[in-house]
């Protein structure tokens, strides 16, 4: 028996493991690790990324190198759902409105970010390396990734806090333009730093068009893609449909964007400002099941960019500007983002917390930094992916941190939320009528009458002399038994009174209440305690109301937040 056992174990091994367990082992443990550092008030995304670490290259080994290139496809996948949602908030009336100044802070801070970076890469990396050459196109590549800002990280806390206000609307805009100005400052530095280290015409020429090309066939695909999609969802109502529409063009466009080498998550990004702005009604409908779609695969994501780290190639000079690095970014987004939100005139709120949401950098700066070392192979090409693969990995685990920082000391958290967040969060006894007319089971119809004109309920909880539920007094009820019955003798609350079909206590979810009343087709339930005695009462329209009173609240809230100029 137990040479069996040892048989097979020694036929379980890591490379072994198939897709479906390591998928598994990274879902549920990056959602458990997300549920931890969430009960330590830190965004939920740090902790898939510190998941994937613990499994990844630099921990267990679990998930290695060729796994993570296997599954890179779901990476693609989570950023192509990233960038459709980003997308869906840049409605026609907002880029309207608020164009002007997303491109101006964007302007501000890409190129500020950039020329620090450049300058201090470039006398850091001179007194290094000896160099000035190579540390001046080096400082020039690294400053114009420097200008990109992942919105995978950021758009994820902001789902998560569920945030709204004018910081939100603005970090939104620059994440979702920062792709391109990060292009265009890449081929401008890709061809300053060729000249500067003796490549040829043809590279110099190829880095200018390349960016062009990528923009540019990004953004067609994305709006041919956005106008099918239209078209089909016109036709379509039920959300199965839409889903699978929505899900199938995402990837559609995503991996055309892959095969003809154009920026994926700006194709994406086409893909949802189409979709928002030609089907504004059914829209609302496809982000929300789109929504509730994505979860899973952003957990995934952000546990293989943590299972990415391998600190194997960590050198002291590369330490060294990886740390210049960090900081000429950090500093150069900051004094670029307040000076690009002051001069825009946006609210106080935006131009003091603005730069704390643009630190996150993931995809497109790895991105840029492989296609540099595709252009620059050796030395140059090396330096930049460790640089980047480091930084932006550092830069994910505190990026989205000081996002829920800036977002709670704007005052914008938990302003955007909706019906269903609302019945989830709270319970009966947050809404519940605690001190609700009452009717005894011995009163007469004169004493019913009285309490009816001092209330205006339409349903009435009937109760003993121990308050214990005995039934409900309504007032249709009433007026049917005026109807059709001789009222000349004496009649009791008892006579008049309806059975309880369902009570529930005050513990319940609205969520349930909700559901207890449309199952059982109500208008009221009545609140009781274990003994059966009544603690409260709920209407159904005292319900609708309270909800939609609470969403006008979060908007007035919202909405105060642009006075604060």
């Amino acid at each position: 028996m137990f040479e069996h056992l040892a048989y097979i174990f020694t036929k379980i091994s890591i490379p072994h493991l198939n897709v479906l367990f390591l998928l598994g082992l990274a879902l549920f443990g990056g959602t458990v690790g997300g549920r931890l550092f969430q009960k330590l008030r830190i965004p939920q995304v740090v902790g898939y990324i510190a998941i994937g670490v613990v499994i990844g290259e630099s921990g267990l080994k679990i998930v290695d190198h060729d796994i993570i290139l296997s599954l890179q496809p779901l990476s693609y996948f989570a950023l192509g759902l990233i960038g459709f949602m980003i997308g869906g908030e840049l409605k026609k009336e907002i880029i309207a409105k608020y164009g002007k100044q997303f491109l101006n802070i964007l302007l501000y801070e890409g190129l500020t970010a950039f020329l620090v970076v450049s300058v201090l890469v470039g006398v850091v990396g001179t007194f290094l390396f000896g160099n000035w050459r190579i540390s001046w196109a080096l400082g020039l590549l690294l400053g114009a990734i420097a200008s990109a800002t992942a919105p995978a990280a950021t758009t994820e806390v902001l789902r998560e806090y569920k945030t709204r206000g004018p910081l939100t609307r603005t970090v939104l805009g620059i994440v979702a333009l920062d792709d391109g100005l990060a292009l265009i400052l890449f081929a401008i530095a890709a061809s300053i730093a060729g000249s500067l280290i003796g490549n040829g015409h043809n590279g110099i020429l190829r880095s200018f068009i390349y960016p062009l090309y990528e923009i540019f066939g990004s953004i067609i695909i994305g709006i041919s893609g956005g106008f099918v999609l239209s078209m089909l969802l016109k036709k379509y109502s039920e959300e199965e449909r839409l889903l699978a529409f929505s899900i199938g063009t995402v990837l559609l466009i995503s991996g055309l964007a892959i095969a003809i080498n154009v920026d994926m998550l700006l194709a994406a990004m086409s893909l949802g400002v189409i979709v928002t702005n030609f089907t504004p009604r059914k829209s609302r409908d496809i982000f929300k099941v789109v929504g509730g779609f994505s979860p899973p695969i952003y957990v995934l994501f952000f546990v293989l960019v943590g299972a990415k780290l391998d600190i194997r190639y960590m050198t002291l000079p590369i330490v060294l500007l990886g740390c210049v690095y960090l900081i000429g970014r950090t500093s150069g987004k900051t004094i670029g983002a307040r000076l690009g939100a002051r001069i825009s005139k946006v609210p106080k709120s935006v131009q003091k917390y603005l730069p704390l949401c643009l630190l996150s950098q993931a995809g497109v700066a790895i991105g840029l930094s492989i296609l540099a070392s595709h252009y620059f192979p050796g030395e140059i090409g090396n330096a930049i992916v460790i640089i980047i693969t480091a930084t932006a990995f550092i830069l994910e685990l505190i990026g989205p941190t000081f996002v829920k920082i800036a977002m709670t000391k704007a005052g914008e958290v938990g302003l955007n939320i909706t019906e269903d967040d609302i019945i989830q969060s709270k319970k009966a006894d947050d809404f519940m009528d605690k001190n609700p007319p009452l009717i005894y089971e011995n009163m007469q119809i004169t004493d019913i009458l009285r309490i009816f004109s001092e209330n205006d309920n339409l349903y009435y909880p009937l109760i003993n002399r121990n308050k214990e539920l005995q039934g409900i007094i309504t007032v249709e009820g009433i007026k049917q038994t005026f109807l059709e019955t001789d009222i000349g003798g004496l009649i009791l609350a008892h006579d008049l009174m309806q059975p309880v079909v369902a009570k529930i206590s005050k513990d319940v979810s609205l969520f349930d209440v909700r559901k207890i009343l449309n199952n059982y087709n109500l208008d009221c339930l009545p609140v009781v305690d274990e003994k059966n005695r009544i603690e409260g009462f709920i209407e159904r329209k005292s319900l609708n109301r309270f909800i939609s009173t609470k969403i006008i609240e979060l908007q007035r809230q919202a909405d105060s937040l642009e006075l604060a100029i």
